[in-house]
């Protein structure tokens, strides 16, 4: 109905630049604080951004941290398993209820926080949150019409710039044919 009200092909051209510059101004935004990231303290962005969060919620689930985060379970699962590979977060027994897991900050990643930069993830939530409810409502409608248009919508996003999680090996099988 509306949206198919004839307009001339400029303001079409306008209306589509100005999204790509806001695009290209968001992922500046995100590439640069990853950057930081890396170079400061040595982890991505992503690995600092939950790591950040999980700071501020205290020790959590991996459910709790995906909403603390607004990602997907098992993105930000991921995450939490390269974190724990360097000892930044350690995984263990919720002392309220043995048979949970939950993952809290180790010493050094608590150290490491103390010299890491903010990061933009941060500040695009807190945007995001200070819009007109109207305003993002129909950030969040016309986003999901894009990425639905463009064949991305179905697989769980990761979070920005974390490298997808490597495929696993396959066991060798012995060569004696014995199974």
């Amino acid at each position: 109905m509306g949206s198919h009200i004839k307009r001339g092909k400029g303001a079409e051209q306008g209306e589509v630049r100005e999204v790509m510059d806001g695009v290209r101004r968001l992922v500046r935004l995100l590439r640069v604080s990853a950057r930081a990231s890396e170079r400061l303290v040595g982890i991505s962005g992503a690995q600092l951004f939950v790591l950040q969060r999980l700071a501020e919620a205290g020790p959590c689930s991996i459910n709790a941290l995906a909403e603390h985060t607004l990602t997907h379970q098992s993105s930000v699962s991921v995450v939490v398993a390269r974190l724990i590979e360097r000892g930044l977060v350690t995984r263990r027994p919720s002392p309220e209820d043995g048979r949970r897991v939950e993952v809290a900050l180790a010493p050094v990643g608590r150290a490491l926080l103390s010299e890491s930069p903010p990061m933009a993830q941060a500040r695009l939530i807190t945007g995001l949150r200070r819009l007109e409810p109207g305003v993002r409502e129909g950030l969040a409608r016309g986003l999901s019409a894009l990425v639905a248009e463009l064949g991305l919508d179905g697989d769980s996003p990761p979070l920005f710039f974390e490298d997808e999680p490597k495929p696993r090996k396959r066991r060798k099988e012995k060569s004696d044919g014995a199974a």
